[in-house]
């Protein structure tokens, strides 16, 4: 089967029908499959407890907390069910009559900074002609606590107010943001919670990672600059947060785990990794300005970039972030950060592909963007596809940015 969603893969979401309320929906080919009817037929009964209840709800995380085991045998046993065609024609709709909602109840979100390439374009900016990375970062994964109200699976990103405050000025002032970009990103969702707060070792991040999502970290620049001074990111990055409405499960991802990226110095002994978290993950964002739209223009790839290279991993930033006692609760959303490469082409953010503005792009009608403008679309996509192998996407996470009201 062609395109994103084929057997090998099943990812999970929340869709609904005109009048019918929201449910549990598996990915498959162009259609879903309604977890719910494949539960009122008592298909599920060995493999996941109250599995009707579970799979009627409006969102996974009451799947989530089930737990590894039951997040395997569900998809093995529905790969199962899909192989017989006539009969699995009963439990399927398809995609285009259904509309997508949040796939999960998201409770703290957390975004790391774990592309040292990211990392050292956006030092190289900041801090010109010193070192570009901080001390700190080959030892600890760094990462700060999001909103978690303001992300959604939402095709419209409004423009951010805030203060901003340039060089030459006496004071700061309000306004909307000149200066807004995307950051392209992949997101874990736990699935389990560490209960009274024990740490959690990279060894058992398997029993408590579900699965992916495309994600994209709305960032005000100009923002950001003015407020980060001396603490991290607040309203700059607060007002929206993009994830793709359909989760792909650890276990899809199995065939594409490659071996960890060598770390220098070796990391302290709680962030040693002996098990691949790495991921053949193919990245792409496209921008399509309202002109190019108006034109009937396709949008215009300007990343491309492999996950494969970052320099902390999810088993990682899982143990890091339960280091110190916190707890962690299923759907829960950990941002692998922006994710950057050392070549034109493929950095994962506009701050970085324009040179903080310096170097704006070239679209294809004679437009160009140092950041987004009003009415710009950006379009991210994923996919795990090698000869031989299952193809595993993500779908897409498309966004139009909106005027300020």
């Amino acid at each position: 089967m062609k395109g994103d969603f084929p057997l090998e893969n099943l990812p999970f979401g929340i869709f609904s029908r005109d009048g019918e309320r929201r449910s549990v929906g598996v990915a498959y080919g162009d259609d879903i499959v309604d977890m719910a009817r494949v539960a009122r037929a008592r298909l599920l009964d060995d493999v996941v407890k109250n599995a009707v209840e579970i799979f009627e709800a409006p969102t996974l995380n009451a799947f989530l907390e089930t737990g590894h085991g039951a997040w395997r045998d569900t998809r093995v046993r529905l790969q199962t069910i899909l192989e017989d065609k006539a009969k699995s024609k009963e439990f399927v709709v398809a995609r285009a009559l259904t509309r997508m909602h949040m796939p999960i109840e998201i409770c703290d979100y957390v975004d790391f900074y774990s592309s040292i390439e990211h990392a050292t374009n956006v030092g190289k900016l900041f801090r010109p002609g010193g070192d570009p990375l901080l001390p700190n970062y080959r030892h600890i994964p760094i990462g700060y606590h999001g909103r978690t109200s303001t992300i959604s699976i939402a095709e419209k990103v409004r423009r951010p107010s805030g203060q901003t405050k340039t060089a030459d000025a006496s004071a700061p002032v309000f306004g909307p943001s000149r200066q807004l970009d995307f950051e392209l990103e992949l997101g874990f969702v736990v699935g389990l919670s560490n209960g009274e707060g024990q740490p959690i070792p990279t060894d058992d991040a398997a029993d408590y990672l579900f699965g992916v999502v495309l994600l994209s970290d709305w960032s005000a620049r100009d923002l950001q600059a003015w407020e980060g001074q001396p603490l991290g990111p607040f309203l700059s990055k607060s007002f929206a947060t993009t994830i793709s409405p359909w989760v792909v499960t650890l276990d899809a991802l199995l065939p594409y785990r490659v071996e960890n990226r060598a770390q220098d110095p070796a990391p302290l002994e709680y962030l040693r990794v002996d098990a691949p978290w790495a991921f053949d993950i193919d990245l792409s964002v496209s921008l399509q300005s309202r002109a190019m739209q108006k034109a009937r223009e396709k949008p215009k790839e300007i990343v491309r970039v492999n996950f494969r290279n970052m320099y902390w991993n999810a088993a990682q930033q899982l143990a890091h972030l339960t280091s110190n006692g916190s707890i962690v609760r299923p759907g829960d959303l950990l941002g692998s950060g922006t994710i950057s490469g050392t070549e034109e082409g493929s950095y994962g953010s506009l701050l970085e592909a324009t040179q903080r503005g310096a170097r704006p792009l070239a679209l294809p009608n004679g437009e160009t963007r140092s950041f987004l403008e009003d009415g710009d679309t950006v379009v991210m996509h994923g996919v795990a596809a090698q000869a031989g192998l299952p193809r595993i996407g993500f779908g897409e996470l498309r966004a139009t940015i909106e005027p300020r009201a």
